[in-house]
């Protein structure tokens, strides 16, 4: 589901732009703006997918229902590309102002592209858990291969981008964008159809209710207790321990000594020193392990804001490097590469880097640290962000070779290609493309593994929306560059723009970046689980 759902859904993402400037009739500054916005959305929404897969609806019917509305989204799209009188009239005239699309023909438009982000998201937010519930994380061999599993999701979604981004890129160019937009409705169809088929084989895991809410309770009670001492001794803390065998474990979580504030939210009022008179509501009362739950997001946010700025030298590349592209022989083999098939180089990477890394890298490392993973989810972040940092390094040398070319050749105000082959770009490609695998499946996998049995949607959802953010706050950085710089990038013309100059200012930038990332990865503390399943005589039993 996800190879085919990523398919149709990164072919729009590499190449709406073209689609808003020739069929919308859309100016270049609004096409790219209402694709950045469409991305961020798309990836910021995959919130409400995890917040539902928790609370209200199994990962399956989550996945299935939003699968469903990005289906909606792509019909709509198709039916407004192939008919000619809800778009404007075609603009064949450059010098002329074009017609602009109507309040019903951008009313259909935004309709279709928003509801193509809301389902996208729910299915990103809802599949991954799917996938990982089917694993036992008490069995140690399929705790492992849980942790395969996250490898091999990111090279399918991976494998969907390279068919994405190369044959429906190909279709749009060449046989119309209501071709394109059919084959990505198709697409979608099959993920559905196949994520079904395989219904009666799936691990159901049911909604634990409301996570926010429990994370609401927990910040309401421990701000009404505030005047409440905390306890000497962290057994007087409340808990409660279930009746009978259960199908799983109860999950009880250890108490941590940071924000110490929230702790309140577990003390129980007490008459005179002696047991509990009653046991108050869950506005007043929390269980340790509720808190902790708390806690853990707490502590996952500087995670989230530290890798937040790979995700902004992601959309650089995926903006700037295309203009540089577009300046360059993109010949190879006789054959001519659209400037939107250019992210198909990092991909191609990732694509052979997965496998060899889950395959022949973690079986090794794992022999010399004793970790299933090879190395800790932090870790595998952490090279993730210095492999970016690097990658930002390359792209600016890359820049100024390119640059020198054009000097040297009398070449820069010229429209021909450079005599350089675009594939000088695929250094920097390639060395992000490993910081992405490192980063993305290294997130998924530390999201998954740390948030409390009752929030993993609503946690592995915040990966994508670290990738949401990344993508907002790009525009912001260029825009502050630009004024801050006196217009490194305020040119339409790229070999006399200060590329370079940026990217060695993002590698910088990625370098402190990587700092603060050490300082907030050292100061988390990773969860503390006691797995807990008797039998009390007496109901339930408190601490």
């Amino acid at each position: 589901m996800e190879a085919l759902e990523n398919m149709a859904f990164i072919a729009n993402a590499v190449s709406l732009v073209t689609y808003f400037m020739g069929y919308m009739n859309f100016s270049l500054t609004k096409s790219a703006n209402t694709v950045t916005n469409f991305m961020g959305t798309s990836f910021i929404l995959a919130i409400i997918g995890g917040v539902i897969a928790d609370s209200y609806l199994t990962r399956f019917t989550t996945c299935v229902l939003f699968g469903i509305i990005e289906l909606l989204g792509y019909a709509l799209l198709t039916v407004q590309a192939h008919f000619d009188q809800l778009r404007p009239t075609p603009c064949t005239d450059v010098s002329k102002q074009c017609e602009a699309a109507n309040t019903g023909q951008a009313a259909i438009l935004y309709t279709g592209i928003y509801l193509v982000a809301l389902g996208t998201s729910g299915v990103k937010g809802a599949l991954p858990l799917l996938g990982a519930d089917q694993f036992d994380s008490k069995d140690p061999k399929e705790a492992a291969q849980l942790s395969s599993f996250f490898n091999w999701f990111v090279f399918s979604m991976t494998g969907g981008s390279i068919a994405g981004v190369t044959f429906v890129v190909w279709i749009s160019s060449n046989k119309g964008w209501d071709w394109a937009f059919g084959v990505c409705t198709i697409a979608v169809l099959l993920a559905i159809v196949f994520l079904c088929i395989g219904k009666p084989f799936y691990r159901k895991n049911a909604p634990k209710g409301s996570s926010i809410i429990r994370i609401i309770q927990v910040l309401v009670s421990a701000i009404r207790n505030r005047d409440l001492p905390l306890p000497k001794k962290e057994d007087e803390l409340y808990e409660i321990y279930d009746k009978g065998t259960v199908v799983m474990p109860n999950e009880i979580l250890q108490r941590t000594n940071q924000f110490r504030f929230l702790d309140r939210a577990a003390v129980h009022i007490t008459s005179r020193g002696a047991s509990p008179i009653m046991t108050p509501g869950p506005w007043r009362l929390n269980t340790v392990t509720q808190v902790e739950e708390t806690k853990i997001l707490l502590r996952m946010l500087p995670i989230v804001l530290s890798t937040v700025f790979i995700n902004t030298c992601l959309a650089q590349l995926q903006t700037f490097s295309v203009r540089q592209s577009m300046t360059m022989d993109t010949r190879i083999f006789g054959f001519k590469i659209p400037a939107a098939s250019l992210p198909v180089i990092p991909m191609v990477f990732n694509f052979i880097f997965i496998p060899i890394y889950d395959r022949i890298f973690v079986p090794l490392a794992r022999k010399v640290t004793g970790i299933p993973t090879g190395i800790r989810y932090l870790q595998r972040v952490g090279v993730g962000l210095v492999l970016s940092t690097i990658s930002m390094a390359i792209s600016a040398l890359m820049e100024t070779r390119r640059k020198s070319v054009a000097v040297k050749n009398n070449m820069v105000d010229s429209n021909d290609p450079l005599p350089m082959s675009v594939f000088w770009l695929g250094f920097q490609y390639a060395v992000f493309g490993l910081a992405d695998m490192f980063t993305l499946v290294g997130l998924l996998e530390f999201y998954h593994a740390e948030s409390s049995a009752r929030m993993k949607g609503t946690s592995t959802a915040i990966s994508w929306f670290s990738l949401a953010f990344g993508y907002f706050i790009s525009s912001l950085v260029v825009e502050v560059v630009n004024r801050a710089s006196g217009g490194w990038l305020a040119s339409s013309n790229v070999n006399r723009d200060k590329l370079n100059y940026f990217y060695w200012l993002l590698s910088t930038l990625s370098a402190v970046n990587f700092v603060i990332y050490l300082v907030c990865a050292s100061w988390y503390k990773y969860k503390n689980v006691k797995m807990k399943q008797e039998n009390f005589t007496d109901g339930n039993a408190e601490r």
